[in-house]
């Protein structure tokens, strides 16, 4: 074998495989992270955008990969990593955006969920620095969410976490790009 089909199959081996880190924005992403027992595996990762301006890395973590919403949801960990990468987002913002994504991931009708989604607007209250990273890991029981790796708080109910990640991942996402990103497309 020449030596540089040897150095080729040698680095193919060593580094194929979804758990190697990656860049996406100059925000280095793990490949793999335990979550509550639970090894997940970087699906795939994208910029949220607007105005020409990078916002945050959206990235998605499953236990095995998926391609649409529905293999999502049928996996009993997922988990949605928000890497902030602009000074300019601020918690008003963020708010506006997540309620924006609520009542298009609902249909216009987030009566079944409000009290759920008042308590998650509530996560946004601090100010949001560049560098921060939110995670949100969701389960069939609901949605705990971490703010730099620190317990914020846990979300019961279903509906509430098929709504949450429809607003990366469902017909009508923040940015059509982010989703196809984090599906893996």
């Amino acid at each position: 074998m020449k030596p540089l089909c040897s150095l080729s199959l040698i680095s193919a081996l060593l580094f194929s495989g979804s758990a190697l880190a990656t860049e996406v924005a100059g925000v280095e992403l793990p490949g793999s992270v335990m979550m509550q027992d639970t090894q997940l595996t970087l699906n795939g990762a994208g910029v949220r955008s607007k105005y020409f301006m990078d916002l945050y890395v959206g990235s998605l973590y499953l236990p095995k990969s998926a391609a649409t919403l529905e293999q999502v949801m049928a996996e009993p960990v997922a988990m949605v990593r928000l890497n902030i990468t602009s000074g300019l987002i601020t918690a008003d913002k963020m708010r506006d955006a997540i309620n924006a994504g609520f009542d298009l991931a609902t249909n216009g009708d987030i009566s079944p969920i409000k009290g759920q989604i008042d308590t998650f607007m509530a996560l946004f209250d601090e100010p949001i620095k560049k560098g921060e990273q939110f995670s949100f890991l969701t389960t069939a029981k609901g949605v705990t969410s971490y703010k730099n790796g620190k317990l914020l708080s846990t979300i019961e109910g279903n509906t509430f976490r098929t709504a949450l990640l429809k607003i990366w991942l469902g017909n009508e996402p923040a940015q059509d790009s982010l989703k196809e990103a984090m599906l893996g497309e």
